[in-house]
């Protein structure tokens, strides 16, 4: 049943926006705009929601100059949040056989919030889905250099893998500890341990981009965990936190829950020096991390993270959005031919700008040091190389709707190779291009 589902959606991708447009226009369409909840239950005499601007994935911070994009509404004493994206996208990456491709599917998530003060402090409650387990046809889309995970009984290269049926079930609770501290506990089946920036599908500097950063398994792979808790203690300024959580991947059954024993561990510290830069740092240990292939074990991984993302909000509504990030990954793996212990690094920077609502362009640079056997170089099985992927779209929203912003756009890629790895490529620097048309919730201008 599952493969005939994914077989209709992929010869319909369409399917995807009708069902997120339905999700939402129907939400909104049942529901009165939220007034905002009595003052002692807030976080700050600003604040005159349960929901910050700053709050993203997890527990991680974005700048405050964030927009609050979905639908926001009031029922039973609940304040309500709708939001997501549904892409649908046309995907071609060149390179020699098994490195390359072209695909149409669909990249997209729903999620839903709901908050209420809880004595002195708050309780949320977070749920979000996608349906690319259906729409995603296959191991994932091209994404040349993208690596991690595995499926059909091997590791993923030059793809990249669906998201999860079950991208976050998880609740939240704050209350203050002074006047102007606070702390906060997070859990959820599904959810984010307190480890790297927040994920890319949640920063605007990412948003407009339906393509995921080949950095991915550096910076933000755990933002879908499959059991998790974390306990932390914040300032209007900074948070400390850490988290037991479950660091096994998700294996490619993506409609279920991959729970397992909380025994990794990750610690994080965020600061909020101004309304418009959030900055952490954070580390953890991933036990089991990386499923082994065959009969290989699964591999620990050591990960230290790094990142700033600026946001300015601009006269005309627009926003200019920008992260860079560092990620460092330790690990030792079992190959054929031996037990290696490889440390390798990665670097992202990635930027969009919307002028006037309407007009969006975004841009991102990275450059990973990729094992060999992630990208089944496996004769230079040592070898650690030095790759780099440069992107750059551009898209036209088409103006409100019912709430939402469709649009189309455009994208184009280049992944940059060294010698060693260029026949495999088609040359040192392999060309790629992305069309896509997308939804979303129409920026709110608050």
């Amino acid at each position: 049943m599952q493969g005939r589902g994914r077989h209709l959606a992929m010869k319909f991708p369409w399917i995807t926006t009708v069902w997120f447009v339905v999700a939402t226009t129907t939400v909104s369409a049942q529901t009165q705009p939220a007034p905002p909840p009595a003052r002692e239950h807030t976080h700050s005499p600003e604040m005159s929601s349960l929901f910050l601007p700053r709050d993203a994935s997890g527990t991680a911070w974005l700048p405050a100059a964030s927009p609050m994009d979905g639908f926001h509404y009031q029922r039973a004493g609940w304040e309500l949040m709708v939001h997501g994206i549904a892409f649908v996208q046309f995907l071609r990456e060149s390179g020699e056989e098994h490195h390359g491709g072209q695909q149409i599917g669909s990249v997209n998530w729903l999620m839903g919030m709901a908050g209420r003060p809880a004595g002195a402090g708050r309780v949320v409650l977070r749920g979000m889905v996608s349906l690319e387990p259906w729409t995603i046809a296959g191991c994932g889309y091209p994404d040349l250099l993208a690596t991690g995970e595995v499926c059909d009984g091997d590791s993923i290269h030059d793809r990249q893998h669906p998201h999860d049926l079950f991208m976050e079930l998880a609740a939240l609770y704050d209350r203050p500890l002074g006047r102007s501290l606070r702390w906060q506990l997070y859990a959820g089946a599904a959810g984010e341990p307190a480890l790297g920036p927040p994920g890319f599908p949640h920063r605007p500097s990412a948003f407009p981009n339906p393509i995921a950063p080949i950095s991915h398994h550096w910076l933000d792979s755990t933002h879908i965990t499959f059991g998790v808790v974390t306990a932390g203690v914040f300032g209007p300024k900074w948070k400390a936190e850490a988290s037991a959580f479950n660091g096994r991947e998700p294996d490619d059954r993506r409609a279920d829950f991959d729970l397992g024993p909380l025994d990794s561990v990750a610690g994080r510290l965020s600061l909020a020096p101004t309304g418009r830069l959030a900055l952490q740092v954070s580390a953890g240990h991933l036990h089991d991390a990386e499923a082994g292939v065959g009969t290989q074990p699964r591999t620990d991984v050591n990960r230290i993270t790094a990142s700033a993302s600026y946001h300015q909000r601009l006269d005309d509504g627009g926003l200019w959005a920008t992260t860079v990030a560092y990620g460092v990954n330790s690990e030792r793996s079992i190959i054929p031919g031996g037990l290696i212990d490889q440390t390798t690094h990665a670097t992202l920077a990635e930027t969009s700008l919307t002028v006037a609502q309407n007009n969006t362009w975004f841009g991102r640079f990275e450059v990973v040091g990729k094992p060999a056997h992630d990208l089944h170089a496996h004769e230079f099985i040592n070898e650690v190389f030095t790759v780099g992927k440069l992107q750059a779209g551009y898209v036209r929203n088409l103006g409100p709707w019912k709430g939402l912003s469709p649009g189309v756009g455009a994208s184009v890629t280049a992944s940059i190779v060294p010698s060693l790895l260029a026949p495999r490529y088609g040359g040192r620097i392999a060309p790629g291009f992305g069309l896509f048309a997308t939804i979303r919730p129409k920026r709110a201008t608050m």
